[in-house]
This record gives structure tokens, sequence and C-alpha cells, in this order.
């Protein structure tokens, strides 16, 4: 696949691990995990799928002879041992109960549990991430550049929005707090908190759906600095001049990417 390819698959996987974390819960919660969000994340992993008694399991094969095995339920259970030990634990037969050994296991899984809950999560998550080829050059970039110019030179708002959450995943941009929030705009940016003077956003890209308006906001502002929000609103409305405007902005986000990429490198 193609770096964009491969890159949109990573969003993917971080969207469906939000998705499936929001729905975890205790027991007492009455939450259900979605375990339709889980099934699509495992089919972006080397685990495959066995069915067995009442049982979905999701199974890798690991050095030794035992297996990798998580069992699709709400919970989310890894275990290290053997398929047919992880089926006699959690769906015993009444021949399988009554034997004491059994019994004592089925009681007590800790023996061959490894993880459950949120830790099974990220260890998916972090499995299906590894497998993808994130390396890139800057031809790379500009690919991705191009077809967010031409989606804005056509008004098409998808193309727009794609291309600019790409550069925002290799930035680390998040969605604003809601005091930076503007109506029919997707804006995306850098959030970092600093220990005294609180959370502080930027730089930014603010597009406008509504009239097919892109903007960057270079360097970064304090959420509680209330003269700055409102320069913020400015932008937005077209009233102040933004750093960067219209298909600039992609260009001025490859730069952003290389800065950040050659900062990485040497450190």
């Amino acid at each position: 696949m193609s770096f964009k390819e491969n890159l949109l698959k990573k969003i993917k996987i971080k969207f469906l691990g939000r998705k499936i974390l929001v729905s975890m819960g205790s027991v007492d919660s009455g939450k259900r995990t979605d375990t339709h969000a889980v099934r699509e994340l495992l089919g972006m992993s080397l685990y495959t799928h066995h069915k067995e008694r009442d049982l979905d399991l999701y199974v890798q094969k690991t050095d030794g002879e035992k297996y990798r095995i998580i069992v699709l339920g709400n919970d989310l259970p890894m275990y290290l041992t053997t398929i047919s030990d992880v089926v006699m634990r959690r769906s015993p037969t009444v021949k399988e109960m009554v034997n004491i050994r059994n019994a004592i296991k089925i009681l007590n899984d800790k023996d061959v549990m490894v993880k459950k809950g949120l830790e099974t999560l990220e260890t998916i998550q972090k499995e299906c991430i590894d497998l993808l080829d994130l390396s890139y050059e800057k031809a790379d970039l500009t690919a991705i550049a191009e077809e967010g110019a031409a989606s804005l030179d056509n008004a098409y708002q998808d193309g727009v929005i794609e291309c600019l959450t790409l550069f925002g995943e290799l930035l680390g941009f998040q969605p604003p707090p809601k005091k930076l929030a503007v109506e029919h705009f997707y804006i995306s940016g850098l959030s970092t908190k600093k220990s005294k003077e609180g959370i502080f956003f930027g730089p930014m890209v603010l597009y406008g759906k509504m009239r097919n308006e892109l903007k960057y906001i270079d360097g970064g502002m304090s959420v509680a600095d209330k003269e700055k929000i409102e320069w913020v609103h400015q932008v937005a409305k077209g009233v102040a001049p933004a750093s960067v405007e219209g298909p600039d902005v992609f260009q001025t986000l490859i730069q952003a990417v290389l800065k950040l990429k050659k900062s990485s490198s040497s450190l």
C-alpha cells in the first residue's frame, strides 16, 4: 500500500480504538464493549478468527507451543495457552466441570490470562500499527498536498478534510477546545499543556466549509486569552488576515512536517 493508504489505516485504527474505549465499562456500569468495532480492528491484525462452541476466539501463534488468544466479549481477556484450554475455561461442558482439576481452572484463570480490557485494546492497536510502513519522503507529502489543493479548487469538502487530517496525524494535531470552535469550520491544531499558563493551542488550520476557505494560523495561544480567542474568530470570519491562506496552506504543512521529522531524527 502507498504511504497515504497506510496513514489512513493508522487513523482508522486509532478511531476504532477510541470508539471501543468509550464503550468499555465495568460489569456494574451497564456498558457493553462495542464488539463490532473490536472485530473490525482485529480484522487488521495478524489474529485469525476461530469459532469454538459459543466463543469467538482470535488466535495468534507464539514462538512456543502456546497461542495468544483473545476472547471476544465485554472484558476482552487475552490468554497465553492453548485453544482447547480457553474453550474449557470459558465455555465448559458438564463433563468438564465435574472434573476437579478442570473446576479449579474454570474458577481461576489468572495462571493463563495475561491481559484484559484496556491493556488488550492497547496491545491490539499497537500490533496493528506496527504492521504499517509509515516511512515517507517529501514526494509523499507533495502528493497529498496536491490532492488537497485540487479538492480545494473543486470545493470538494471531504477531500480537503481528508488531506488536512493526514497532515494533522503527522503533526500531532487535535480538535480545538470549545472556546476556539467555530460553526461550519473544521479546525485542527497542536494542543500543549504548560504548567503555569495552562493549555496552549496552535499552530492551527481552519477550513470554512460554507465558503470553501482554507486558513493557517502560525504560533500558539493560551485558551484563557479572550483577545486571542476573539482574534481567531475574526480570522475565521475573514475580518482579520491569517498567516497563510488558500492552497499555500498545504505547502506550509509540508514544511512543518519536514521540520518535525528533521528535529525528531536528530534526537
